[in-house]
């Protein structure tokens, strides 16, 4: 990997080589269906640490990029324009501070892990965002409106949990909501399907606004015309079908048909799949907890999703309407304003009420929270009283899900502009994330094509672990 001067190695020995770029980008073609075998499971890593047990991750995907100098990395004695108009508050832990405007948050760091020096090096939301889904740098690197095409079909995190649980239940095993990530909202970024895994792992899109009074999902729902009764009738129809189908024909397709149509019957059956998108079943207490934007209710379905089995979810910030670049992140414009006024507020209210729910029900240890964007922000203010992309060192946490709290990995210097010590890259993230979830990183995927690629290149972080 390209690197810029002055900037310090990562924990890696040596970067990427030309082969490394190939194979973990590259898309083949290929139509073969079907699940493929994974490699003997190993007990613990290359490092020598222990495989973690958690059972699913929970992705606060932050898009437009949260900036870290408001956030887990203020530079209180910097100047004010580079500081910003924000200042640092004590935490939890002792002698780590955050920003003034997370002060819910910072009561909960004795459950978190900072690391405070991710670096892409790409400054693009497409092609950053790509790589901190998928653990691959994009090719080339900021590549603004990416789309997915060939050697950029790297699959997504939930594509890979997926592909590894092989559960097939009434739920889908990896959900997003409640938007899919795109820029201007019409060219989705890559790195967001099963990729060179096949449509069949591509995460279930779930396009929701789940804050309104009338919420529910329109394709959980038989059609007026269709009663229990008749459906059941239809499903003994298909029963027999299938069972003279598995006379003449015993392939991967058919197997992953059958999962997929189970999976369907699961969904609009009499099962708890249904109740799960149901948040009236939550008190109003709750509800008042995470708060009652699309973003905040998007935050507590993610909750009930992973309590009800799912794998993986991805919580995309949701769309702000009649605001600046759709109430993102991308705060190139307004910067102080759109963070006090609403973008810190709402993330510091659903993230704490997440954390402090799932460790209230004893779900933490088992569930990895991640809260990341695609880049942070630059050191210094633009023009227009804004903060442009930074993909050069930013901030990212993690909390539960065999995470030691309390801990701050990585340092960045006095601008938060570039790595100072323990600099992290997405594919080391992507190995920590499996890691917890039981898999060592070079545990084998397959493509369509049968060619195998590991999980990630990357190294576990032992040190938050």
């Amino acid at each position: 990997m390209s690197r810029s001067q002055g900037i310090p190695q990562s924990i890696h020995d040596g970067d990427w080589t030309r082969r490394d770029w190939l194979f973990g980008g590259a898309g083949l073609g290929g139509t073969a269906l079907g699940l493929r075998g994974l490699s003997a499971g190993q007990s613990v890593t290359s490092s020598g640490a222990a495989l973690g047990r958690a059972k699913s991750v929970i992705v606060m995907f932050l898009g437009g990029g949260p900036p870290q100098h408001e956030t887990w990395d203020p530079k209180p004695q910097a100047s004010e324009e580079v500081r910003g108009a924000f200042g640092a508050i004590a935490s939890k832990t002792p002698g780590v501070f955050v920003g003034e405007l997370m002060p819910r948050t910072a009561q909960l760091t004795d459950k978190i892990a900072v690391l405070r020096a991710m670096v892409t090096n790409d400054n693009a939301h497409s092609s950053s965002g790509y790589q901190m889904m998928t653990g691959v740098p994009h090719i080339p690197l900021n590549a603004e409106s990416a789309i997915s095409k060939p050697p950029n079909l790297s699959p997504h995190w939930g594509a890979m949990a997926k592909y590894v649980d092989q559960q097939f239940g009434a739920l889908p095993q990896a959900i997003t909501l409640p938007n899919r990530i795109a820029n201007m909202g019409v060219i989705p970024w890559p790195g967001q399907t099963g990729g060179v895994l096949g449509p069949q792992y591509d995460p279930w899109l779930l396009t929701c606004d789940p804050s309104k009074a009338d919420f529910k999902i329109p394709d959980l729902a038989l059609p007026k015309e269709v009663t229990e009764r008749r459906l059941d009738k239809r499903l003994a129809l298909l029963k027999e079908v299938n069972r003279r189908a598995d006379r003449v024909a015993d392939s991967s397709a058919v197997a992953r048909l059958k999962r997929e149509t189970q999976q369907a019957i699961g969904l609009l059956s009499r099962s708890k799949s249904g109740s799960v998108f149901d948040l009236s079943q939550e008190s109003d207490a709750t509800r008042d907890r995470y708060g009652r934007t699309r973003w905040a209710q998007s935050v507590l379905l993610a909750r009930r999703l992973v309590e009800a089995g799912v794998s993986l979810v991805q919580i995309n910030w949701a769309k702000v309407e009649n605001e600046p670049n759709g109430g993102s992140w991308d705060t190139h414009d307004k910067h102080n304003d759109l963070l006090k006024r609403y973008l810190m507020p709402w993330m510091d209210q659903a993230y704490s009420a997440l954390l402090t729910d799932l460790s209230d029900r004893g779900l933490l240890d088992e569930t990895l929270v991640l809260w990341v964007g695609e880049f942070g922000h630059t050191p210094k203010f633009n023009t227009r009283a804004g903060r442009d992309h930074w993909g050069h060192c930013f901030s990212i946490a993690l909390a539960g899900g065999g995470v030691q709290g309390g801990v701050v990995h990585g340092e960045s210097d006095d601008r938060a502009a570039y790595p100072v010590s323990g600099r992290v890259e997405p594919r080391d993230l992507m190995a920590t994330v499996f890691h917890c979830l039981g898999y060592s990183p070079d545990t084998e995927l397959h493509d369509t094509t049968g060619r195998p690629l590991p999980i990630s290149r990357g190294r576990v972080i032992d040190q938050i672990l």
